[in-house]
């Protein structure tokens, strides 16, 4: 269905962002594998794609970074052709829970870059082929609840940034909409660690009691919604932020006092 489409996929050797790529694969796309220190795993990622008859490349950059963002898409059109679907899966998460100002300086820029600036910069770098071709499909990624803008204590750059880009993703889906490309935004649940690469299938009978769903979340999930996203008769589909979270809210809203 997407046979000879180009697509980036960011932060794709592991995690959702390699089970985007399997899926893109899957439905016929040429695939660049992103990453920063999977080198072995974005290889191996390459080989597998290859093994399903289409072209792949692993390419190292942070996106964090303007210049290795913008040489990201160069790299990738020198090698696979023009980037016709953009998913920017990767953004730097500082895991360990933290108030605001304790927060360095750096931490906070690195945040945001990785997370808002370098995303809009991968954009507007591909934003000139997609117009030429008029053609082309952005993902954005969120958190659950993004779009409502509510408080995260304890994540307060992330979402500062995550949030920021609710409102990007609905601006550039209103203006590029006659351009023959569409915008949006995927909003995971807590799909946690293996479970971000397994499929549907192999959490059946596993239960999840915080989960409404009452199973995990998977990698599958995310993908299939990315996979759905993409494909030319989903042009009517833009400039939403969609949850694919089993009906759980991951925002925790209290606050360890000192």
């Amino acid at each position: 269905m997407l046979a000879g489409k180009t697509a980036l996929v960011t932060g794709s050797a592991k995690g959702l962002g390699w089970r985007t790529a399997m899926e893109l694969a899957r439905l016929g796309c040429n695939v660049a594998i992103n990453y920063v220190n999977s080198e072995a795993e974005a290889k191996q990622a390459v080989g597998d794609i290859q093994a399903m008859g289409r072209e792949a490349a692993a390419i190292r950059a942070d996106i964090a970074d303007a210049e290795e963002a913008k040489r990201l898409v160069g790299e990738t059109e020198a090698r696979l052709g023009g980037v016709d679907i953009l998913v920017n899966n990767a953004g730097p998460f500082i895991r360990e829970r933290r108030l605001f100002a304790d927060y360095s300086e750096e931490e906070i820029h690195y945040l945001m870059n990785g997370n808002l600036v370098g995303t809009m910069l991968l954009d507007h770098r591909v934003l000139p082929g997609m117009r030429e071709r008029q053609w082309g499909r952005i993902i954005h990624f969120g958190f659950g609840h993004a779009a409502e803008a509510r408080s995260w204590p304890q994540r307060a750059v992330y979402a500062a940034a995550k949030v920021g880009l609710v409102s990007f993703t609905k601006t550039l889906a209103v203006e590029e909409a006659a351009n023959g490309i569409t915008v949006n935004m995927i909003c995971p649940g807590d799909i946690r660690g293996d479970f971000k690469e397994k499929g549907i299938s192999d959490v059946n009978g596993v239960m999840d009691e915080e989960a409404p769903r009452g199973r995990p979340g998977t990698g599958e999930d995310v993908a299939r919604v990315i996979g759905f996203l993409c494909l030319p008769e989903s042009d009517f589909v833009t400039g939403n932020a969609i949850e694919v979270s089993g009906g759980l809210d991951p925002i925790v809203t209290t606050v360890k006092r000192n």
